[in-house]
C-alpha cells in the first residue's frame, strides 16, 4: 500500500509537470476565450506584411510605435511573453544611465514593482483568477532595466501605456517571416554569406603569404595595411569580447594551442548565454560552437601565428574571449535575444574587456539587446557589428540591428581594387563607420580563416569578417596606444582610413589603415 501511494504521488508530479510544460508552450488563454478572441487577432501573415512594410519605407520596424492590438496578436501567436521595459518616472535621458546607475537602485526597483502590480490587476479576471499567474511568475532581470511575463489581456497593454515608468512593451517570441524579404525565392533564408559553414577547404597560394614560423597570412591583410602594422603592433595586452556562435572546442588553435609560436603570454576563455527551452525551464546550451560561424570570427582576430600552416589572426597576441550568445547568425528567437543581452552584460562587467565584436545581427531593432548594447558602452566598451549579409536578392536592405545604433560601430565588406564595390552579399548605408576589403573582383575569394578543425583554413565572407577584421584592427592600434581612450582609438582609425575627412552615404570613411593607425 506504501509503494502505491508513491506511485500515486510520482505520477501526480509528473502530471504537473508535463501540464506547466504545456501551458509554457502555449499562450496562457483557455480555448473558450481563445475562440472568443480569434476573429479580433491580427493574422500573422498580416503582421509580416506590415513589418515588411516597414522595412520597406524607414529600414527598420519599432513595436513601441504599434497598436496595442498589433502587439497582442503577435503575443498570441508566440509564447505571450510580453517584454516591458521600465524607469522611474519622470526619469529623462535613461539610455545614457543604463549600466551606470545600476536597476538595483530603489527608485528603478519601485518601478518595476509597480509595472509588476498594474499588469497583476490589469490581467486577473473575476471568473478566471488563475490568470494572475502571469505576473506572479514576472522576472525582473538583475542587471537590465527590463522585465518579462506572460499576458493574454489585450487591456494589460493599454493601461501599461499610460504609466510613465513604462519605456517600451514588446512581444518577446514573435518571429518574422524572413522569406518575404526575397520576393524572387519563397524558400529565401536570410543568412549570413558564411551562416554555419566552416570547414577546411582547399586554398590556393596565391591567396596567402607564409610568413614565420610557417603561418598563413590572408591575401587581404596587405590590402588593409596588417601586415605592415605588425612591426609595430599585435595586440599584446587587449582583450576582445566576441558574441557569436561560440568556439570549436575541434580546434586546438582556439583552445589548447592558443598560446604558440610567436603568440605567447595571452589567454582564451570562453562562456555560453545562449539557452534552449522555455520560460522558467529553460537551460544554458554551453559554449562550444554548433555553427561554426563564431569559431570563423575568433580566428579572424585571434588565431596564433605558428607553424602548423594555420591562418593566422590580424591581432594574434590578443586575449579572447567567446561568447555563445546565438545559436546562429540571426538574433531572431527570443532566446538568441536573451542570449546576446547577457553576453553584452557579461562583457560589459569585465574590467579587461576593451573590445567587443558583433558579427551577428537581425533586419529590425530589439529593445531588451539595444538596452545590453547601451550597458556595455556606458561601461567604456569599443563596439563593432556587422553592416549585415545575406543573399545578392536581399542585400538592397541597409544597416541592420544592432549595427544601426549610435553606440555601436557599423563595418562592411568591399571588392578589392579601385573605387568601392561592395560584396555580393553585403549590405550598405549612411550607418556604415568603415570598410574592409574582403572579396576578390575577379574570382569572388573569401579572406582566410580557422575552421572548425584542422590545421587547414577555411574562408570566410560577407560583413561578418569585416566586423572581424575591424575589431582585430582597433586591438592593434590599443596595444600600441594603451593608455587611449575609447573615443581616442576610434577617432585614431577614422584619421587614417581611405576617405576622411569625407563620410560616404553609403561606405562611411572607408577602407581602414591598420598601418597608419598604429603609427
Amino acid at each position: 500500500m506504501k509503494n502505491y501511494s508513491k506511485i500515486l504521488s510520482l505520477l501526480f508530479f509528473l502530471a504537473m509537470i508535463f501540464q506547466a510544460c504545456k501551458e509554457e508552450e502555449m499562450p496562457l488563454v483557455s480555448e473558450v476565450e481563445l475562440l472568443e478572441r480569434q476573429e479580433s487577432i491580427v493574422p500573422k501573415s498580416d503582421i509580416d506584411q506590415l513589418i515588411l512594410k516597414s522595412l520597406n519605407e524607414t529600414g527598420d520596424f519599432v513595436w513601441a510605435d504599434q497598436s496595442d492590438l498589433l502587439v497582442w496578436s503577435a503575443l498570441m501567436h508566440s509564447d505571450s511573453t510580453l517584454t516591458i521595459g521600465y524607469q522611474p518616472s519622470g526619469e529623462s535621458l535613461a539610455n545614457s544611465r543604463i549600466g551606470i546607475e545600476e536597476v538595483s537602485d530603489p527608485r528603478w526597483q519601485s518601478a518595476a514593482s509597480k509595472v509588476v502590480q498594474v499588469v497583476e490587476q490589469s490581467q486577473a479576471k473575476p471568473h478566471n483568477p488563475s490568470l494572475r499567474l502571469g505576473a506572479e511568475s514576472a522576472r525582473i532581470h538583475a542587471d537590465l532595466p527590463y522585465l518579462e511575463v506572460k499576458v493574454t489581456d489585450i487591456d494589460v497593454l493599454s493601461n501599461l501605456r499610460e504609466l510613465g515608468e513604462v519605456r517600451y512593451l514588446e512581444p518577446r517570441g514573435y518571429e518574422f517571416d524572413y522569406a518575404l524579404l526575397d520576393a524572387s525565392s519563397p524558400d529565401a533564408r536570410y543568412l549570413s554569406d558564411s551562416g554555419c559553414e566552416n570547414e577546411p577547404q582547399n586554398v590556393a597560394s596565391s591567396d596567402y603569404v607564409v610568413i614565420s614560423p610557417s603561418a598563413k597570412s590572408s591575401w587581404n591583410y596587405d590590402d588593409m595595411g596588417i601586415a605592415a602594422a605588425w612591426g609595430q603592433s599585435t595586440g599584446a595586452g587587449i582583450t576582445v569580447g566576441v558574441i557569436d556562435t561560440g568556439l570549436s572546442p575541434d580546434q586546438p588553435l582556439l583552445n589548447a594551442s592558443f598560446n604558440s609560436g610567436f603568440s605567447t603570454g595571452r589567454t582564451v576563455s570562453k562562456f555560453g548565454t545562449y539557452q534552449t527551452g522555455m520560460w522558467w525551464w529553460k537551460k544554458y546550451d554551453g559554449p562550444d560552437d554548433q555553427c561554426g560561424h563564431g569559431t570563423a570570427m575568433a580566428g579572424v582576430i585571434a588565431s596564433p601565428r605558428n607553424s602548423v600552416g594555420n591562418a593566422v589572426g590580424v591581432a594574434y597576441s590578443s586575449n579572447l574571449i567567446s561568447v555563445r550568445g546565438t545559436s546562429d547568425v540571426i538574433v531572431n528567437s527570443g532566446n538568441e535575444k536573451d542570449g546576446v543581452a547577457e553576453a553584452l552584460v557579461l562583457l560589459g562587467k569585465r574590467s579587461d574587456v576593451k573590445i567587443i565584436s558583433m558579427s551577428i545581427g537581425d533586419v529590425f531593432s530589439n529593445s531588451k539587446v539595444a538596452d545590453a548594447v547601451r550597458y556595455a558602452y556606458n561601461r567604456g566598451k569599443l563596439i563593432f557589428a556587422a553592416a549585415g549579409t545575406s543573399t545578392t536578392f536581399t542585400n538592397w536592405f541597409g544597416v541592420i540591428f544592432p549595427a544601426t545604433m549610435a553606440e555601436t560601430v557599423a563595418v562592411t565588406g568591399v571588392k578589392e581594387g579601385a573605387g568601392y564595390q561592395r560584396c555580393d552579399t553585403c549590405h550598405s548605408g549612411s550607418k556604415v563607420e568603415f570598410t574592409v576589403v574582403m572579396e576578390r573582383s575577379g574570382s569572388n575569394t573569401k579572406p582566410l580563416t580557422t575552421a572548425l578543425y584542422s590545421d587547414t583554413p577555411s574562408t570566410v565572407g560577407g560583413s561578418s569578417v569585416a566586423t572581424s577584421t575591424a575589431s582585430g584592427i582597433a586591438a592593434l592600434v590599443w596595444a600600441k596606444y594603451p593608455g587611449w581612450s575609447r573615443a581616442q582609438v576610434l577617432r585614431k582609425m577614422r584619421e587614417t582610413s581611405d576617405l576622411y575627412p569625407s563620410k560616404n552615404s553609403e561606405y562611411g570613411y572607408g577602407n581602414l589603415n591598420a598601418a597608419a593607425a598604429v603609427n
